[in-house]
């Protein structure tokens, strides 16, 4: 009896079949017609290898990080979207980045779940055992001595990495700048090979370069040159580097007694660059009376560690008459690069040390001679200088300088050097006569202050008012500091950002200068800036860039930024359009809101959010009764930003209060109750639970009506499938209770790989006898860092449409049923 009915079920269902068949044809259309569009941007993508591009790409490079997956895995996906972030990162390292589907390759080195990451040095593999989700800390392993450690070996370094090393390192770091191709560089590096191990013994990394251009950043004119780094201090070896027990002695003595360092010119700048505190005694290595005053200074050297002082020895006396010093030894204290120069005795070490304890820790006007001072003026945007001449203790202007010396703060928040000198070249330069006189630099450009010079309030507000800082017809240069300033206390502001060395930029800041003063007469503030890393400061993708803020919240010019009429008109739209109900913020002015905002509401949403615009109108209606609790609502478009706090489904509510998340996990397009949420939030009405890990399992309840998770594959958009509610939904393998994916606390993140035969030459294909596809980069089912290799079942269906599994699930019941009657 039950074969007829089993029978009578087989049409209708072999018609379902055939319509998902239908479906999966749409999908392959879609494909295809995303292939034949116009292709967007590049992304960063990790390259797919097969086995034996593997083989070949560990034969020719030092450093390759590969990234193991399966079809089965079902967190393969996500956790690739998240290394795709580091790819150009690990590039500019020297790091090439790869990705394999290869079970039996991956069982030979060691890989028993998925996803996993193995990293070979020099062909030497060991695996990743951190978060993958953590793309941050995986660029950090991946550039690491720690990884790059290999036994018995120098380890070679690039450019970038040798100054991540120097940078970040605690502990001794000793690099031999070498000539491959010099016959002495081998002869040394063959020596030197000899005491690695002893190196390791006392904690002394040791790497080796082969790069002119790096060794000339450092002022290395001869190679092969030793340089041993303490916390990222250079220290140069002047010996014999043949003598390999004579150098590993130097190298343990400076770990354990540090002496003040000799270092070149370029090793003075690049110290200045990492620490806001150096001292420079300029000297004359040939003059008896000058080793006399190091020796003296050796003394202090302990003491000034603790204070965070730097301090080193210059044999330059060219560079010394650069700051205006004719008479050496001399001693130069600069702060964030600002010099100042010690008038008192060297030979009393405890006086010195008084003397630069004084300068980091007081509000102090630097003294400086005429030559530091135009280098001053010639480099930064404000600098105030007060000339007071031939000046003595006591005096009526050494009155004013310590008054004055009472806002020396203020100006340095502000962004302005604040300067003294007695020196009257510059002065008659500028044709300034009477002195005491106070002259404010503005792009070089000399403003002389004509009030009370007794009241430095009055100063101070001078100085920082915008009709001083304005210069008539130009675009003001401001940095940093400034910047923020006028974000926070100005409604309407149109910053360009730009390099300082891009030819086209200074261009566009001429054509943009024409329109400087339309602006000016709406009260909107125009200024530009190119401090370093300022795009990174203010998460922008590019520069030049052209940015119109509205209290404090960004609009980007996508248009050309040669136009300046077209850039005028833009300019006057933004200002006349009435803002946004529900305010989009950038990564910067976010991070500002968290921190400022005690009650802040955002709605992260995505460009490929299909309920988003919708769900944002809804919210727009509760804009105005969430200002009335004092509540600011807004909006960030950052998929990366969202990632970090452990959001993957769009849109997405967080409520901060006083910087502490909370997410809300109800229906976001019913707005009265996401308004009483807040309110209920606000008014301590509600339990504080913690934001949803970044990582867990058993994520389902995200799928709702009003949340979507991101679709990825491969950087092509597909056709998207329409919901069949009625249809059951493939669950994945493995979906259950929830463990958080990012580690508390990492004690070890790798393990080494046990060595594999060589790859048979069919390694790297799928059971079809087809290359492995890349694996997709979304997921909505239940997220795992690992999964079992040897877990295939299911992958067949989980890698075609939900129509297909559903059909075929509910055939098999059907026959389990008849079967049973």
């Amino acid at each position: 009896m039950g074969l007829p009915r089993i029978r009578s079920l087989v049409a209708p269902l072999c018609f379902l079949l055939l319509a998902s068949s239908w479906l999966v044809s749409d999908v392959d259309c879609a494909k295809k017609a995303a292939a034949s569009a116009p292709a967007a941007a590049p992304e960063a993508t990790i390259e797919e290898v097969s086995a034996k591009q593997l083989e070949r790409l560990l034969e020719d490079k030092d450093y390759v990080a590969v990234y193991w997956y399966a079809r089965s895995c079902t967190t393969c996906d996500t956790v690739l979207a998240e290394l795709e972030h580091i790819d150009d990162d690990t590039d500019s390292f020297g790091v090439d980045f790869v990705k394999i589907n290869d079970k039996r390759l991956a069982k030979q080195y060691g890989i028993t779940k998925f996803p996993a990451l193995t990293y070979f040095r020099e062909k030497e593999p060991i695996i990743y055992e951190g978060d993958l989700m953590d793309e941050a800390g995986v660029l950090d392993f991946l550039t690491s001595l720690e990884a790059m450690d290999l036994p018995d070996r120098i380890e070679e370094v690039n450019a970038k990495i040798l100054s991540k090393i120097i940078e970040d390192s605690d502990y001794h770091v000793a690099v031999l700048f070498y000539d491959k191709d010099s016959k002495t560089s081998q002869k040394v590096l063959a020596e030197l090979e000899n005491i690695d191990d002893e190196c390791d013994q006392n904690d002394i990394a040791f790497v080796k370069i082969d790069d002119d251009n790096e060794a000339k950043e450092w002022g290395i004119e001869e190679l092969p040159t030793m340089i041993l780094f303490e916390r990222g201090i250079p220290h140069i070896y002047e010996g014999d580097l043949l003598k390999e027990e004579e150098l590993l002695g130097w190298l343990v003595h400076q770990k354990r007694h540090s002496e003040i360092p000799e270092i070149t010119d370029e090793m003075k700048d690049k110290l200045m660059q990492m620490y806001d505190h150096v001292a420079i005694i300029f000297y004359d290595k040939d003059d008896k009376q000058d080793i006399r005053v190091l020796n003296e200074l050796e003394n202090i050297d302990d003491e000034l560690e603790k204070e965070e002082i730097v301090i080193a020895r210059l044999d330059n006396a060219e560079e010394a008459r650069e700051y205006g010093l004719d008479h050496l030894p001399a001693l130069v204290y600069f702060e964030n690069e600002i010099p100042a120069i010690y008038e008192g005795d060297l030979m009393n070490e405890e006086e010195v040390l008084e003397w630069l304890k004084l300068q980091k820790y007081s509000a102090t006007i630097e003294e400086v001679t005429d030559e530091i001072l135009q280098d001053l003026i010639d480099d930064h945007e404000y600098v105030c200088v007060y000339f007071s001449g031939a000046c003595e203790e006591g005096e009526k202007c050494d009155k004013i300088l310590d008054d004055l010396e009472n806002i020396d703060d203020e100006l340095d928040e502000a962004g302005i050097i604040f300067v003294t000198t007695e020196d009257m070249v510059t002065a008659k330069k500028y044709n300034i006569k009477n002195l005491p006189s106070l002259v404010f630099f503005r792009n070089k450009d000399p403003l002389i202050y004509s009030g009370d010079l007794n009241d430095e309030d009055e100063v101070l507000a001078w100085l920082t008012d915008e009709e001083t800082l304005e210069i008539p017809g130009k675009i003001e240069e401001v940095n940093i500091k400034m910047l923020e300033k006028i974000l926070s206390e100005n409604e309407h502001i149109v910053v360009f950002f730009y390099h300082d060395d891009d030819k086209k930029a200074q261009k566009i800041i001429a054509e943009l200068e024409n329109i400087d003063d339309e602006c000016e007469e709406k009260d909107i503030d125009f200024v530009k800036t190119s401090d370093e890393d300022i795009d990174k400061e203010y998460d922008l993708e590019t520069l030049p860039a052209l940015v119109f803020y509205r209290n404090k919240f960004r609009t980007i010019y996508t248009g050309d930024m040669m136009k300046e009429e077209e850039i005028l008109e833009w300019v006057l739209e933004q200002y006349n359009t009435k803002p946004e109900i529900i305010e989009s913020v950038d990564r910067k002015t976010l991070q500002v809101l968290v921190n400022e905002v005690e009650h802040l509401a955002v709605l992260f949403y995505d460009d490929d959010c299909e309920t988003c615009p919708k769900i944002l109108e809804k919210l727009e209606t509760i804009d105005d009764d969430t200002d009335k609790h004092h509540i600011q609502f807004v909006k960030a478009n950052d998929e990366k930003l969202a990632h970090e706090i452990g959001i993957f489904s769009f849109p997405a509510l967080v409520y901060y209060e006083t910087g502490v998340p909370i997410m809300y996990d109800g229906n976001l397009k019913n707005e009265k109750r996401i308004l009483q949420w807040l309110i209920d939030h606000k008014n301590n009405k509600l339990p504080k639970p913690k934001l949803r890990k970044r990582y867990t399992d058993g994520v389902e309840d995200l799928d709702r009506e009003d949340r979507i998770d991101k679709k990825r594959s491969g950087g092509k958009k597909l056709k998207p499938i329409p919901r069949l509610d009625a249809v059951e939904q493939p669950k994945a393998p493995g979906a259950g209770a929830g463990t958080s994916g990012k580690d508390s606390g990492k004690s070890k993140t790798t393990k080494s790989a046990p060595a594999p035969a060589p790859p048979a030459s069919k390694s790297g294909k799928s059971d079809t006898g087809k290359a492995a596809p890349s694996p997709s980069k979304g997921s909505n089912v239940a997220k795992k860092t690992t999964r079992d290799v040897d877990d295939d079942e299911g992958s067949l269906f989980l890698s075609r449409s939900s129509l297909s599994f559903s059909v075929f699930r509910s055939l098999q019941e059907l026959l389990v049923e008849e079967s049973v009657m």
